[in-house]
């Protein structure tokens, strides 16, 4: 598995333990491995563009779980040498091994983004079937990783979650903390329709597809099948923060909200740093709508989400509140 250490990774290590797996985790920051080391995980020292480190983490494995990737970079440029360069390193890796294995290639999970297939319509909800449009930097670099991956000769599933929530999930983390001032901005009007993923959800969702006979060579959406509107999005969140305060929603104009990350995107190019706040990301943020359709993945084998929007946003603001982060 890559990306172990990260909200994803670190629940798909959690649950394929449970299920009695044996799991080795390429890490690159040993020190954000505390999780991995109490679980027992077996890791190997290195990164995507460590060709050695790679073929040491792939060795013997019969599933390739890769979820590492790049949310936020300076540049295009910088995406795909993480998203596309560091998939192809990763494929190269596990395609040199094939001539010595006995029990055929292993299969590769691919955990993309709803980024790479691009928004959906309103009321209409992606399969995975439909010509990819990706609107950023980043969804187009998410992208050419999958290319990567259906190019590679090998039994390969890709999985484009929505938006993520649950224990340890970062991404969600500004709006409960702005619900506590009972003022949340949102982009655009507040229409926009979005699908999400509770993270223990998600993992389950990621060993069920690399188990099953009906997956390879298919791209899934794995997302609750509940659709909502940012604006409930941020009400939700709100009541399971505090049920005693009214929530104020703030549109963000386009144009307002395009300076606002201009400016954000400066600042962290004067610092030095990358961020996901940038004009770039406006481009997803005004769609109408960013929604999957969990079904087909349903079909093709035995999973179901068990965590609503509201049961998953609760289950966060506990965790949140039980580690002092709310």
């Amino acid at each position: 598995m890559t990306g172990a250490t990260g909200f994803v990774g670190s629940h798909l290590a959690e649950a394929l333990l449970r299920q009695g797996a044996e799991v080795t985790a390429l890490v690159r920051s040993p020190g954000k491995a505390a999780l991995l080391d109490q679980l027992g995980v077996r890791q190997v020292r290195g990164d995507l563009h460590q060709q050695a480190a790679l073929i040491e983490a792939a060795r013997g494995q019969d599933v390739v779980f890769h979820v590492a990737g790049l949310v936020a970079a300076r540049d295009e440029a910088e995406f795909r040498y993480a998203n596309r360069e560091g998939t192809a390193n990763l494929v190269a890796a596990i395609r040199r091994q094939l001539p010595s294995r006995t029990a055929g290639p292993p299969r590769i999970v691919y955990v993309s983004s709803m980024a790479a297939g691009g928004p959906s319509t309103r009321g209409r909800p992606l399969q995975g079937h439909e010509p990819p449009a990706p609107v950023t930097a980043y969804g187009r670099s998410k992208l050419a990783g999958e290319a990567i991956v259906r190019e590679s000769g090998l039994p390969w599933t890709i999985v484009r979650p929505p938006m993520l929530n649950g224990p340890r999930a970062t991404e969600v983390l500004k709006v409960f903390r702005l619900t506590r001032t009972g003022l949340v901005p949102v982009f655009g009007d507040g229409t926009q329709e979005l699908s999400a993923i509770y993270g223990p959800d998600l993992a389950e969702a990621l060993i069920a597809v690399a188990t099953s006979e009906a997956t390879p060579g298919r791209t899934y959406y794995p997302c609750h099948p509940e659709i909502f509107s940012s604006r409930a999005f941020v009400e939700s969140v709100g009541r399971v923060v505090s049920n005693r305060r009214a929530i104020r929603v703030v549109p963000l104009p386009p144009w307002l909200a395009r300076g606002a990350l201009t400016l954000t995107a400066a600042a962290a190019r004067l610092a030095g740093k990358a961020t996901i706040l940038t004009p770039d990301k406006a481009r997803e943020f005004f769609q109408p709508a960013w929604t999957g359709d969990p079904a087909p993945l349903m079909q093709d084998t035995d999973w179901c989400p068990r965590h609503g929007l509201e049961t998953g946003l609760a289950e966060t603001a506990s965790w949140y509140r039980e580690q002092g982060w709310l």
